[in-house]
């Protein structure tokens, strides 16, 4: 495959770029790519406590696994909806607390669960979870939405979601195929490959022998050297990424609401609105002031509880806004 890319580009011709220096992008950096995309980095990963009046549910995936979740009731005696919880790496489902207690109290049920080799769910063998989205995490996602299709009470008219980060980006992807889910709220979401090009512009100054090639390196050989290295590391941890980037386009008409962290130095908020410039209309982004990764919420508060509960009412349950809410952020 080596060899292949490495034809492929001298074919469509480098500018400035020869021989030697395509078989350096694609032999010693690749490598670096790999060793830094499979790396852990420091999230601060919340976990909560059990909620009140919740019913534990065991469903099962296509592939033969059991995954723990919890489906909980509105706090109202009238439904509202039902709004299905994306969790983030690591987190444990009743994370989804602090996220959805009001969305409880404003009258809608809310279903949790936590992804394969996480939580009290089955581990998937010979598989490690990292924070970037694989074909597992979506297949468990199309198994919460199986179910919730199947339960006695579900809503024939569609549910909404409402994914954190890793969970917000699984809930794009297995939405796009499925008219069921109305609409969509994320926070912290990203796509493997408008995260990783960024970056590798930004390591190949650090990784490469010959410096001066960072400077003339053109974005398609950047996006070659991503499908090499994630291929890579689909092979060497069984999985497969799926395409964000295409699966956020399918949303439309759906609305989307996307939200992240001003201050996120994990996921900057130029990746994020490159991933957001995916997404048709009906579409909003909302870019929290001094927010880092997944940190909106502890940031904006009331403010953030309002907007989602807004956006709930007006796009699942067919609620007005009772009052016009701040403009939000937009972009191309």
């Amino acid at each position: 495959m080596t060899w292949q890319l490495l034809l492929l580009c001298v074919g469509l011709g480098a500018v400035g770029m020869g021989l030697a220096g395509l078989a350096v992008i694609i032999w010693r950096y690749t490598q670096f790519v790999v060793r830094i995309f499979e790396e852990k980095p420091l999230f601060i990963i919340p976990r909560g406590l059990p909620i009140e009046g919740s019913q534990d549910v065991r469903l099962r995936t296509r592939d033969g696994l059991t995954l723990a979740g919890s489906y909980i009731p509105t706090t109202q005696g009238k439904r509202r909806g039902v709004v299905l919880f994306g969790t983030e790496y690591g987190s444990n489902r009743w994370s989804c607390s602090n996220y959805c207690r009001h969305l409880l109290d404003e009258g809608y049920d809310v279903f949790t669960f936590e992804f394969r080799s996480q939580g009290q769910s089955d581990p998937q063998p010979g598989y490690e979870p990292l924070q970037w989205v694989t074909d597992y995490e979506v297949e468990d996602m199309r198994a919460a939405l199986a179910y919730l299709k199947k339960r006695p009470d579900a809503d024939p008219r569609g549910i909404g979601f409402f994914g954190i980060s890793r969970g917000g980006g699984a809930g794009i992807v297995a939405a796009a195929a499925d008219p069921w889910v109305r609409c969509l709220v994320t926070d912290g979401a990203f796509a493997t490959r408008t995260t990783m090009i960024p970056y590798m512009r930004k390591w190949a100054s650090i990784y490469l022998s010959q410096k001066w090639l960072a400077g003339h390196i053109p974005g398609w050989v950047y996006s070659l050297v991503a499908s090499y290295a994630l291929r890579k590391v689909a092979g060497r941890r069984r999985c497969r990424f799926p395409n964000m980037e295409r699966a956020i386009a399918r949303l439309s008409p759906r609305p989307l609401l996307m939200i992240h962290g001003g201050e996120d130095t994990y996921i900057k908020p130029a990746i994020a609105q490159t991933l957001f410039g995916y997404a048709r209309e009906p579409k909003e982004f909302w870019l929290v002031a001094g927010a880092k990764h997944n940190q909106a919420l502890h940031v904006a508060g009331a403010e953030y509880r309002r907007r989602v509960a807004e956006f709930f009412d007006k796009h699942l349950a067919g609620i007005p806004a009772s009052k016009p809410a701040k403009p939000l952020a937009r972009t191309a």
